[in-house]
């Protein structure tokens, strides 16, 4: 994939009540508002399964994080749509990786930040010329 400093990669995803029971599975994390549902009927997503957002733009480019930091602002539901920009912020092409840092916003349907965050980490291999 061809990326360039300032480019904003784009995913979106809507979490389904079984993604939230998959990754309470995979990740342990059983809190109450992931299993069982609010007075509203809702099942809340944990806030890592909504990180995976920028992680999967992350796994297309072969992204390898060295840091990675979320600030999770409001929950997202079974059900919820949620987009994932992630702008492309430092791209440093070198002999055996080339080295990148992002900033990332999801948001929900209504256009509400989710969660917010930035990363920096490096895609190995030689810099294609």
């Amino acid at each position: 994939m061809d990326i360039e400093e300032g480019d904003i990669l784009t995913y979106e995803r809507t979490f389904t009540e079984e993604d939230i029971r998959q990754f309470a599975d995979v990740s342990g994390d059983m809190g109450a508002h992931h299993v069982e549902r609010d007075d509203e009927g809702r099942l809340m997503a944990q806030g890592l399964l909504t990180a995976t957002l920028p992680t999967k733009i992350g796994g297309e480019l072969n992204y390898v994080a060295r840091t990675l930091d979320f600030e999770f602002v409001k929950p997202v539901y079974a059900g919820d749509t949620v987009t994932c920009d992630v702008e492309i912020t430092r791209l440093e092409p070198g002999e055996k990786r080339t080295r990148l840092a992002s900033k990332y916003v999801c948001r929900n349907g209504d256009g509400d930040a989710v969660l917010r965050g930035e990363s920096d980490g490096m895609i190995p291999g030689k810099a294609a010329d």
